[in-house]
This record gives C-alpha cells, structure tokens and sequence, in this order.
C-alpha cells in the first residue's frame, strides 16, 4: 500500500502481502493467520483489508473475525480495556478505489487532464456509495481523459496515488476507519 509511508511516517514498518482476490484470501487466511500467532511479537499487528464487492459488509467482517479468533489472535474489535489487540479487519467499501475518489485531489494531480469536480456530482459525493463499481467508474472516468487507455492497470494507479494521498482530507469512510486503526496501531 504506497500510502502508508505517508500515514505511518518511520513510527513502524510493514509488510504487504497480496493475493489473488478476494476468495484467494479468505482461502488462505486461516492457515496464514495461525502461522502468524506462532510467531509475532506483542508489538505487531495485522491488519486484513478486503474489498466489500457486492458481500454483506457484517457477514465479512464476521468472517475474518472468526479466523483471527480461531488463530487466537486478539481482535482490535474485540479486545477489552487493557489487553493489547494483535489483528484488525477492514472492509473497503465498495472497494479500494473508493478511497481514491475520496481524496480526489491525489487523482487531479497524478491526472491532470481528469475533471476536478468529479466530487461535487452528486453520484460521487459519497466516495463508499458510488453505484457500479468504483473501480470500472474510475476506469471510465480516467479513460475518458485519455488515461489507461487499454484498461485501469490497477498497481500503477495505486503507486501513482498512494504517493500523493492525503490522509487527513479523505472524505471515505471506510478509509477513515482504516486510518484510525493504522494510527492507534503505531501509537499516533
């Protein structure tokens, strides 16, 4: 995540370990979970970041609460006053893009030929409501201005943004979420 340097600053490191897809994920996640809870110290957190898509947000969220407890890692969500929380889940709504339409000025000046009032349309207002997929309304947005013109290439667009994402004016909610635990997580 090219945004997180940004967030974190040099109060923590991280590692970033990506799958193919969300059903790769919650295949693997269990076992990968219970291998880690072999090992980490006190002072790690993991953090599971999944794209809502079209799923009940509480369903997957439940889920990945369940292989976090399985695993017996303590969930932030279920931790208690004074015991220290090992393991976070966030859902991206709708998915990941919708973080970029909320700091869309991180959009405007990686892209600068894209429409800067993208975000005063009333479709675009609430960046986790965006009907469609945020990704395939992003895709059409900057190939409309003459960007990707072969398809969103997905990576690309994540390090261009990640650069310039300003984490205290992102009006998504489900980022917002995202950021706290990130920030409580490094103890800012």
């Amino acid at each position: 995540m090219a945004m997180l340097p940004g967030l974190i600053g040099d109060r923590a490191t991280f590692n970033v370990h990506s799958y193919q897809g969300k059903s790769d994920l919650l295949g693997k996640l269990g076992a990968r979970l219970r291998g880690y809870a072999k090992w980490i110290p006190a002072s790690y957190k993991i953090f599971v970041i999944v794209d809502r898509d079209s799923q009940d947000c509480n369903a997957l969220k439940a889920v990945l609460e369940q292989h976090a407890a399985q695993a017996n890692l303590v969930s932030r969500s279920k931790s208690v006053a004074g015991i220290d929380w090992n393991f976070v889940s966030r859902i991206a709504i709708e998915e990941l893009e919708a973080w970029y339409f909320g700091n869309w000025p991180s959009v405007t000046a990686a892209y600068p030929k894209v429409n800067k009032n993208i975000p005063t349309q009333a479709a675009y207002r609430d960046p986790d409501n965006i009907a469609g997929g945020t990704w395939e309304t992003l895709d059409r947005i900057l190939q409309r201005s003459h960007y990707f013109p072969g398809g969103l290439r997905k990576l690309e667009l994540a390090q261009e943004l990640g650069s310039r994402f300003d984490h205290e004016s992102c009006s998504s909610h489900s980022f917002l979420v995202f950021r706290d635990a990130v920030l409580e997580a490094v103890g800012a």
